[in-house]
């Protein structure tokens, strides 16, 4: 009678009986849990944010060295984010905004405070940038001189960070943002531009960035 009792106890506590008992029901609750949120996510068609690169003003742009192998810089952009969703809002946890000529960093990175957007809200950022005699790479010399000769280089202003997507009280977890705007900088042609200040003119430039993730 002891051995049958026995026998029956290891039985119940199998790890096959444990599987379908305990584990495999959480294992369908998370499946069902996933599929609502997939499914709302689907109904709702999130877009992505629209950044535009409303101007730059730049303070200080020259090339120096023989070959021409250093840029110096110093200016101000003004970007436009637009969250074009009515039921989703995004949380931009870390904006970092630089510019880049040939796939190559050429300013220090400037931070945007964490803020969050709305929906169909708009936020506006002028942050400085720039850079003090930064060594052009070597496969950009070339080019870079043939933009001092012409007057005018045409630059990415970079934005990369960090977004969260907010539904009613859901929080997604962290998407990696990425922003490329072409910016075409004159070399102190002041004609192109208006003059703001001592040594300092502003570009309108209006050009509409490409978003990805």
């Amino acid at each position: 009678m002891t051995s049958k009792d026995c026998g029956s106890h290891h039985s119940d506590s199998s790890p096959r009986k444990i599987f379908r008992r305990v584990i495999l029901p959480i294992i369908i609750i998370l499946f069902i849990i996933l599929l609502v949120i997939l499914f709302i996510w689907a109904i709702l068609q999130p877009s992505k944010p629209r950044f535009i690169l409303q101007d730059a003003t730049v303070f200080n742009f020259n090339v120096s060295g023989n070959p021409p192998d250093l840029l110096s810089s110093n200016f101000q952009v003004t970007l436009s984010s637009r969250n074009p969703n009515d039921k989703i809002g995004i949380y931009y946890d870390r904006l970092d905004v630089y510019a880049s000529y040939g796939s190559q960093q050429i300013t220090f990175a400037t931070s945007i405070p964490s803020t969050y957007q709305g929906h169909k809200e708009v936020n506006v950022w002028s942050p400085f940038i720039g850079g003090s005699s930064v060594p052009v790479a070597p496969y950009n010399a070339l080019s870079l001189a043939e933009d001092q000769t012409r007057g005018a280089i045409m630059l990415l202003i970079r934005l990369n960070g960090r977004v969260r997507w907010k539904v009613g009280a859901f929080i997604t977890g962290t998407y990696h943002l990425h922003v490329r705007c072409p910016a075409y900088i004159n070399f102190g042609n002041s004609a192109a531009g208006v003059i703001v200040g001592y040594n300092a003119v502003k570009y309108t430039l209006v050009t509409t960035c490409s978003v990805s993730f």
